[in-house]
């Protein structure tokens, strides 16, 4: 089976924040291992950099922040979207592959030559473009409506996939009236008519 960096297959992306929950809690002992090790390198590294006669030089920004989110309101074509759930959810995206950082930079580049009307067309436009880019489009509006970036809930009760139902369902544990509102007929919500603008992924369903 195909995966990513993380040992992460592409149906990770339909995986419930529960599942990935408790995927992340079996990993805990031997992240808590790598973090030791990490740490005494940064402690190591740090004491050469305040050596004498040595300098470290800031990098640029891998992403920068209003980049991100002007990419974010164009793919889920909403005028404004909260900046403090943007930040998190790049900080995670970042980290998926080496490859991010510059792919993230080159589709923001590619929306401000093309300067495309939906978020649909600038889908299509940019994998045409280049075909790595349906991975990186599909992990940014993840990250947004599912609130999972990199394998991590970031964000759950303000994910945008909530938003679109609030009228009628509302997130697992929170209550959506007084008592027993779940006997009134719920609201008519007509059918979607839009089409996909990228291929469909297998679909997996995991207990949670």
């Amino acid at each position: 089976m195909a995966t990513d960096r993380n040992d992460q297959p592409p149906s990770g992306w339909c995986a419930s924040p529960n599942a990935i929950r408790l995927r992340s809690a079996l990993r805990l002992s031997r992240r808590n291992t790598l973090m030791g090790v990490a740490a005494g390198a940064a402690l190591g590294g740090s004491a050469w950099a305040d050596a004498p006669g040595t300098s470290v030089t800031p990098s640029a920004p891998l992403m920068a922040p209003d980049h991100f989110m002007a990419l974010s309101r164009r793919l889920t074509d909403r005028p404004a979207l909260d900046a403090r759930i943007g930040a998190a959810l790049l900080d995670e995206l970042l980290k998926v592959d080496a490859k991010r950082p510059q792919q993230l930079r080159k589709l923001h580049a590619l929306m401000e030559k093309t300067r495309p009307k939906s978020g649909s067309a600038f889908a299509r436009e940019a994998e045409k473009a280049d075909p790595a880019f349906r991975d990186v489009i599909r992990e940014i509006l993840a990250g947004w409506y599912r609130g999972v970036a990199n394998g991590r809930v970031v964000v759950y009760r303000s994910a945008l996939m909530f938003d679109i139902t609030k009228d009628a369902i509302f997130p697992k544990t929170y209550a959506a009236g007084g008592p027993f509102y779940w006997t009134s007929k719920p609201p008519e919500v007509a059918p979607p008519t839009g089409t996909p603008a990228l291929p469909p992924i297998k679909l997996v369903i995991e207990p949670t």
